[in-house]
């Protein structure tokens, strides 16, 4: 009996066990998912729709008014340049050259009759001038009177006044003929314009009118035609937006799809990008005009493209899944791998306050570093006295090393950076490894923050975080330098030097390996990405390597100090573990974890 009871307390015992076990994973097995690193190509996009145009296209339209007597061109008609398309109703038209011709005639015979009145004239005043001389010898010999003579002098003076009338008469009778002239010429252009012509070689995409329909040409011509030049050369007008634009440049190559032939990839190349913004609802975006070949006529007008902006490509590049950049280990992954909390996972929050801090004030920490419940005041205690390592940011970029206190301003106990040689001399080894431009951000951030970055500056000779000067020579930037100068006009190649690419930075990053059932954390720098994967550019992981995507079956930590802490801020910790950014210690202050 004794025995029996002994037996039971055993399985009450193991089943008791085994049911704490199965509650603390959630009734899940642990597994670990990995991928390995492989080899491929990595193409940086910008991704973009567009919509498919010729590049050459002419809206024929009617200058004058009146109603469509004939079309010689339908939808999808191949017309010649000077070919007849359509006619308007020339009667009126016909009418109005009519009534100017007459109009003409009528003034070249006022001419005639002007002419011909000046020389009558002419003739009058001559006799009257000869008998007013005649009629001052007689009166000196007291042969006629006085009055007479005055006479003979009001009809000279008279005749002569006739002759420049009739002058007048001849330049006035000139000016209507020439607007005579000119009345006619508009007559006939109307006419000639009733009849409208294609003034370009092309294939009629859009016709807009019928026979008998009326156009009236006021302020606007009336569009009757719109024809593309050559449909063998397209183009797509895509609106990039403004966080891409600095990535494009003319001639890189593009790749799109149309609806119409799913599968079916098709190439252009960027031929500009227009300085004229686009905003909708406060999203500004910028034409970008590609060129496309289509001289299998496949592709139509008004076609929409789902395209790619080929920025940057690595042909057989070591390559990292992106999952396994995004992946961050909670402090639930470790409990649950019976594995102590290694001081890369210990990330530091925003903030000021507290024992150690991020980049900037501490780093947020990623929302899959937090534990469910906080972690106790023994194992927070443990962490702060280990070993400081590479920490990581919440954006998943590794950070350098740091302890102890803040460098420069903020920064709860310990010694800063000029206190504590051996992190100087880690610091002084991570900033080597940076890139120039890395390292003059670094070096403007320290400033920003009032800390002493003398060390730095010594370190690549005093240039690091100055401004670049727009002075600076062609063979120092690498190419041509634009330079505007105010109230001088620039040139078409100077302006296309607006349109330089954004050179390839590198950024750290880390990923963790599962080896002996324990997770190890590897530093790393990465280049580009195409969303799915990123170029590994160094570290010390080859082709092949498994690394850690995700983790499953990982539930709630069960510890000392669940439910210690103020209830009011759930899930905070203040006087987190920081670094740079997200490790411990830091520079610029406390960090606040989450």
């Amino acid at each position: 009996m004794k025995r029996a009871i002994i037996i039971l307390v055993l399985i009450a015992v193991v089943g008791a066990g085994a049911g704490a076990y199965y509650m603390s994973h959630n009734g899940q097995p642990i597994a670990v998912q990995t991928a390995p690193i492989s080899r491929g190509d990595i193409v940086d996009a910008v991704a973009s729709t567009g919509t498919l145009q010729p590049v050459i296209s002419v809206t024929v339209g009617s200058q004058v008014s009146g109603n469509i007597a004939w079309l010689g061109a339908d939808f999808n008609s191949i017309v010649k340049k000077n070919q007849v398309i359509a006619k308007l109703d020339p009667t009126l038209f016909q009418s109005q050259v009519a009534q100017a011709k007459a109009q003409l005639s009528q003034s070249k015979a006022a001419l005639e009759q002007a002419k011909a009145q000046l020389i009558k004239d002419q003739a009058n005043a001559s006799y009257l001038k000869l008998t007013y001389t005649r009629n001052q010898d007689l009166q000196k010999q007291s042969l006629i009177s006085q009055d007479q003579l005055d006479q003979s002098k009001a009809a000279a003076d008279q005749s002569a006044a006739s002759l420049e009338l009739d002058q007048s008469n001849i330049q006035q009778a000139t000016a209507n003929i020439e607007q005579a002239t000119a009345q006619l010429n508009t007559s006939q252009t109307n006419l000639e314009h009733s009849i409208i012509t294609s003034p370009i070689d092309g294939i009629v995409t859009q016709r807009s009118v019928d026979v008998g329909q009326t156009v009236a040409a006021s302020m606007t011509a009336p569009q009757l035609f719109v024809i593309a030049e050559d449909l063998t050369r397209m183009q797509v007008s895509a609106n990039i937006d403004e966080s891409d634009v600095g990535r494009v440049t003319p001639g890189q190559d593009v790749t799109f799809r149309v609806d119409a032939f799913p599968g079916i990839d098709f190439h252009g190349t960027v031929a500009q990008i227009r300085l004229n913004p686009t905003v909708v609802n406060n999203v500004t975006t910028y034409a970008t005009m590609i060129s496309v070949p289509n001289n299998d006529l496949r592709l139509k007008p008004g076609m929409t493209t789902n395209l790619k902006i080929q920025v940057s490509r690595r042909s057989d590049a070591l390559r990292v899944p992106n999952a396994a950049i995004r992946f961050r280990p909670s402090v639930d992954t470790f409990a649950a791998l019976n594995q102590p909390v290694p001081p890369e996972a210990q990330g530091g929050g925003r903030g000021r306050r507290g024992g150690a801090g991020g980049q900037g004030g501490g780093a947020r920490a990623d929302a899959s570093t937090s534990s469910s419940t906080p972690p106790s005041n023994a194992a927070a205690s443990q962490a702060s006295r280990q070993t400081p390592a590479t920490a990581s940011s919440g954006s998943g970029q590794p950070a350098a090393q740091g302890n102890g206190g803040g460098f420069g301003r903020g920064g709860g106990g310990g010694g800063g950076f000029a206190n504590d040689p051996q992190r100087q001399a880690r610091m002084m080894e991570r900033f080597k490894s940076m890139s120039p431009d890395e390292q003059q951000q670094f070096i403007a951030r320290m400033k920003d923050r009032g800390a002493d970055t003398s060390a730095f500056e010594q370190l690549i000779g005093g240039k690091a975080g100055a401004k670049s000067s727009p002075k600076k020579s062609a063979s120092a930037q690498g190419g041509f330098v634009f330079q505007p100068r105010y109230g001088e006009p620039q040139s078409g190649e100077e302006i296309q030097e607006l349109f330089k690419p954004l050179p390839t930075t590198q950024t750290p990053g880390r990923i963790w390996l599962f080896i002996d059932h324990q997770l190890k954390p590897v530093n790393l720098r990465l280049g580009i990405t195409d969303g799915t994967f990123t170029e590994l550019v160094n570290g010390d992981l080859q082709e092949g390597t498994e690394v850690v995507t995700g983790i499953t079956g990982v539930g709630p930590a069960r510890t000392a100090a669940a439910g210690a802490g103020n209830p009011l801020l759930g899930q905070q910790q203040r006087g987190g573990q920081g670094g740079f950014p997200g490790g411990p210690g830091g520079f610029g202050g406390g960090g606040r974890g989450r």
